[in-house]
């Protein structure tokens, strides 16, 4: 069978070469074509079924919250986006502009939104009067560009896919509390939904974003070591507002600014989920966010009853709320099992004419390979059981790699030959100081994932980098 072999061969071992596995995964996997814009990518449909369903489940999510979704223009003119000093700077080399309408060229340049804080400003100035129309929980679902020089399908690309949060409060603590209760909300969702479990914490001023007062961030470890920033919530304090004039007459009748969040995640995802579950054999999908959960393949279709057995079986999944479908192709078994492994379905299920003698069906799990033998009466109930446990295993696997994959320095010689030899996070105090900062990403190209809420230990009472007193625990590694 030289054609099924070279199905799986044409993936690069992860442990080879871990970027050129990734880029295999995603093509073969008929997630992303590439497109003749450059650093632009196609989302296929069996990648574009995996966002609608990070978007579905999200958007629900964010409705429970009080959430109203809107749309803001893909514009934004120049003088607008000048109006917030650190804001512009900060996203000043991604801007992609418009020159030109038709053949006439424009009295101001327009860009093309990168992010849509100052057009949700220049919209809130005029929309909020009183403390009676506060708060504003805006979301809108869009696409924005950004210019970037290295692009990666799905973790960095030019144009992507992205869930913008922004809303305005009455009070900086009710704004706080809608910081922290989005970012509550990522980290709940990355750990039920896709199985990664993250780090909840607090950047740097260094890596906050460009106009922010506080960002808050959860951090994924990727099975190559390297961390992936997952999904930032930030606080903007009043600074927009003062920036752009939005204010509001409190209950005393005076003019008070005021406090607005920004939340997001995007397209990114799907990068983490493959970086995370993948194998050498391709995608391995958690089943709550798996488009197909179960791929039905007849064996010796050809023989009578096998197809009618099989369509029959297919309906008693589906009446049962299991995304099933059947490959019921001219394609060889083995060529099949090959196809699904490489799309990540969570179970196959084989049956032939000796299973329906016996009244059952053969599950295999996409992530362990293990096969189960289920009665055909009870197979929708076995699947939606094996599913469940395919979705904690997956979390319980990817936690301790994770886990293993956390190490301490307590001085820069520690830190040195951890990040040299061992790939993942490092626990390790700082100062504060923003040198000792540019020194490690100087010295290793290495960066501050976040200060962490839940890990308020202190590993040691000196700064990793300078020696000096130290009281902040900061996750340190290498990014995508």
């Amino acid at each position: 069978m030289p054609k099924e072999k070279k199905l799986v061969e044409a993936i690069t071992s992860m442990e080879v070469d871990f970027a050129q596995w990734y880029t295999d995964v995603v093509k073969k996997a008929e997630l992303i074509d590439y497109s003749s814009v450059k650093g632009c990518m196609i989302i296929k449909p069996d990648g574009y079924a995996i966002w609608e369903n990070i978007q579905t489940e999200l958007d629900r999510r964010f409705k429970e919250t009080g959430v109203e979704n809107v749309y803001m223009p893909m514009f934004i003119p120049e003088s607008l986006l000048n109006k917030e000093k650190d804001h512009v700077e900060g996203f000043a080399p991604e801007v992609a502009w418009v020159t030109h309408g038709g053949l006439n060229p424009l009295q101001e340049r327009l860009c093309v939104r990168p992010t849509s804080e100052t057009l949700f400003c220049d919209f809130y100035k005029n929309d909020i009067q009183s403390y009676r129309d506060l708060p504003k929980v805006y979301n809108q679902w869009c696409s924005v560009v950004r210019w970037e020089k290295e692009t990666r399908p799905f973790l960095r690309s030019r144009e992507f896919l992205w869930q913008e949060g922004h809303t305005a409060h009455a009070t900086a603590e009710e704004a706080e509390e809608r910081t922290i209760q989005m970012l509550n909300v990522y980290a709940d969702f990355c750990e039920q939904e896709l199985a990664i479990p993250v780090v909840r914490g607090k950047k740097t001023d260094k890596e906050k974003f460009a106009g922010a007062e506080a960002t808050y961030t959860i951090e994924a470890l990727m099975h190559d070591g390297k961390a992936l920033q997952s999904g930032t919530s930030h606080n903007f304090g009043d600074g927009f507002a003062r920036a752009f004039g939005i204010q509001y007459t409190d209950k005393d009748n005076k003019l008070q600014f005021v406090h607005q969040t920004s939340w997001g995640m995007t397209t990114r995802l799907i990068g983490a989920i493959i970086m995370v579950h993948g194998d050498d054999s391709g995608l391995s999908l958690p089943p709550r966010i798996a488009p197909t959960q179960a791929m039905i393949i007849p064996i010796q279709q050809h023989k009578e009853g096998v197809l009618e057995k099989t369509m029959e079986l297919k309906e008693l999944l589906a009446a049962e709320g299991v995304r099933v479908k059947v490959d019921d192709s001219e394609k060889s078994p083995g060529w099949k099992f090959a196809e699904q492994e490489m799309r990540g379905i969570p179970i196959r299920i084989e049956i032939g004419p000796k299973d329906i003698e016996a009244g059952q069906c053969i599950m295999v799990r996409r992530d362990t390979r293990e096969k189960i033998a289920a009665s055909l009466e009870e197979a929708a109930k076995s699947a939606k059981e094996l599913l469940a446990k395919i979705q904690q295993d997956m979390f319980m696997r990817a936690k301790k790699h994770r886990d293993e994959h956390i190490y301490d320095a307590h001085n820069y010689e520690e830190f040195t030959e951890i990040i040299r030899t061992k790939p993942g996070f490092i626990r390790a105090m700082w100062c504060g100081e923003q040198a000792c900062e540019d020194r490690i990403k100087e010295d290793f190209a290495a960066t501050a994932r976040c200060m962490p809420f839940h890990d308020k230990e202190e590993i040691a009472s000196v700064c990793v980098c300078c020696g000096k007193p130290a009281h902040k625990l900061v996750y340190w590694g290498k990014a995508y």
